[in-house]
């Protein structure tokens, strides 16, 4: 009887322990760059880094070429490189925290450490902003003959800058040319209209390979740069964070909690260098997602979590 008696409270024990492991939620430690018992290889599919979110300001032309047509092509041709990446999420919104690239640079980008704590708060990691220094199109034709040869030269220049809002200062000042030539046949006609528009295409191709040699360095500044997020709200034992889905948090995620780091300013100049470390409070546990990239998480270890707070990958 008492050998029975040992034997169902095995199974019992077993059958509970068993339940438990089955139902128990699955908390992970990660680093930027994806889970740390998977391998780091971009061309791997289940790589899955943060996204750090980016302020993208309209670039400026400072040539006599182009117009503002030029500048908007620019920005949106450097917003769909961004997109194309696992490394980035451009906020819609954001700009508006900084206003345009041209601001910023007339500004001497003083603007952009003035605007550091909103652009925090709005989850903001990065803000690019830059310029078209030169941007112009140069045409050789054969002088006779009813057709012609026309060889086509378009020249940019183009200026791109980062700024690393969590450290307060600027983590990338780039310069890349797109200078391409093409030939083409064209007929010895009256084709101002269309020759304009030429011009126009050409010199919007060299924009876009001048901004295509951007990329590189930028995903390599993807991959160094820490991913910051914030606490956004705190409703009974849920907290809110500024960050979800489309930013890559995955469900199950361990973040670390910390208060805001001091400035540090340079004794003899009064310029900010950038912030200290904050205080670790604890640690939150992502368990579901809320609106177009939130999260949602409990308390995981310590206590005194409050809005503003801001959060980091283990």
């Amino acid at each position: 009887m008492r050998q029975i008696s040992l034997l169902f409270f095995c199974v019992f024990f077993l059958s509970h322990l068993i339940s438990c492991s089955m139902f128990k939620k699955n908390s992970v430690k990660r680093d930027n760059y994806g889970m740390n018992y998977r391998s780091k290889s971009l061309s791997d599919p289940m790589y899955n880094p943060i996204r750090k979110k980016v302020a993208l300001l309209t670039l400026f032309n400072e040539s006599p070429y182009g117009g503002e047509d030029l500048s908007i092509f620019a920005t949106e041709e450097l917003r769909k490189e961004l997109g194309k990446s696992r490394d980035f999420i451009v906020d819609p919104m954001a700009p508006q925290i900084f206003g345009s690239g041209k601001e910023v640079y007339a500004g001497g980008g003083v603007k952009l450490v003035q605007m550091t704590k909103k652009a925090k708060s709005a989850g903001v990691n990065l803000v690019m902003y830059g310029r078209i220094t030169k941007a112009r199109v140069r045409q050789n034709t054969d002088e006779i003959g009813v057709m012609r040869n026309q060889r086509s030269f378009a020249e940019t220049e183009i200026e791109l800058r980062v700024f690393d809002v969590n450290a307060g200062k600027e983590v990338l000042v780039d310069t890349q040319d797109g200078n391409v030539d093409d030939k083409s046949l064209r007929f010895y006609l009256d084709e101002n209209n269309s020759n304009e528009e030429y011009r126009k295409n050409l010199l919007r191709y060299s924009v876009q390979v001048g901004m295509r040699k951007f990329v590189p360095k930028l995903i390599d500044l993807g991959e160094k740069l820490e991913w910051v997020g914030r606490v956004a709200k705190i409703i009974g034992t849920k907290i809110y964070v500024n960050a979800g889905r489309s930013s890559g948090i995955n469900i199950g995620d361990i973040l670390k909690v910390t208060t805001e780091g001091q400035e540090i300013f340079d004794p003899e100049t009064g310029a900010m260098i950038g912030y200290s470390q904050g205080e670790v409070k604890g640690s939150l546990e992502i368990i579901d997602y809320f609106g177009g990239d939130g999260s949602v998480s409990i308390l995981h270890s310590g206590g005194s979590v409050t809005e503003g707070d801001f959060v980091e990958l283990y």
